[in-house]
């Protein structure tokens, strides 16, 4: 563990990551969501590295430049999960504690469910446990969760989404902050990852049983939820303790939305914080 990461391989596929903060210091692993990059975690990844954290942020699969297949299987959860365990393996740690936001927050909890003996702690920001989620679709939840359906249609999306990133504003209109809602244009059109962050929707049809049943945490985890999240609403947050069966806080950030690791990094750093260091 004395060198930096910069990329790491799983199966055919290289993925970049961004390696900071004291080598020597406990590694956690940040993992983004849509649509974001790595850098999504750049207000966070300091405040770690003050607490003498070691933070990989990588860009994930569909994002990376050089991990982008085109098939809808290739995004399976139980690919994510590998992605994720291959850049454990790389770093030669034999756990880490692993933060995840929005898509990345799926994928972390399923990290998390399937090999618990490489997780030390879980953070999970915006995203409740997938079981949860889906005992909420029919106290609200669908209706804030019609998009994912609506991706699934081909084309339509990038056409729309192309259009809206495109515009001065596009980043904006979906509540990121700036200087992060600018760079959407850049990180996710210009550079050809739109259609793999859409993937990540469009692999669900294809999850098998194991993708579609996340199973039940069993390591001590953090769950951190803005009461004005405009797509994860309130029954699924409140249910997600019922699916860790080990120490657990549910920390509600007040007038926060979604965009918790751009808008309030200070409050989600001190969260990840907490949990590492109990």
């Amino acid at each position: 563990m004395d060198d930096r990461i910069t990329e790491f391989a799983n199966g055919p596929y290289t993925f970049d990551v961004l390696d900071d903060g004291p080598v020597a210091g406990a590694p956690v692993i940040l993992l983004h969501g849509f649509p974001q990059r790595a850098t999504a975690w750049e207000l966070v990844a300091p405040r770690l590295h003050a607490n003498g954290l070691r933070t990989l942020a990588p860009d994930l699969r569909g994002y990376s430049p050089r991990a982008r297949p085109s098939a809808r299987r290739d995004y399976r959860m139980s690919e994510i999960v590998g992605d994720v365990i291959a850049l454990i393996d790389t770093l030669g740690a034999d756990t880490v504690d692993l933060v995840g936001h929005d898509w990345g927050g799926m994928a972390a909890w399923a990290v998390a469910a399937r090999r618990p003996e490489r997780i030390a702690t879980l953070t999970v920001a915006s995203t409740p446990h997938p079981s949860a989620f889906v005992r909420a679709m029919p106290r609200g939840q669908v209706l804030r969760s019609w998009y994912m359906a609506a991706f699934n249609i081909p084309k339509v999306p990038e056409w729309f989404l192309t259009r809206m990133f495109r515009s001065a504003d596009g980043g904006a209109r979906m509540g990121l902050p700036e200087p992060f809602a600018s760079r959407v244009r850049a990180d996710i059109v210009d550079s050809g990852a739109l259609p793999g962050a859409l993937n990540w929707y469009r692999g669900m049809p294809f999850w098998n049983r194991a993708d579609r049943r996340t199973g039940r945490v069993r390591v001590p985890t953090t769950y951190v939820w803005g009461d004005g999240d405009f797509a994860l609403g309130r029954a699924a947050a409140e249910m997600t303790s019922g699916y860790v069966d080990a120490p657990y806080e549910f920390r509600i950030l007040h007038d926060a939305d979604h965009w918790l690791p751009e808008a309030r990094p200070d409050e989600l750093a001190a969260a990840i914080v907490d949990r590492v260091t109990a």
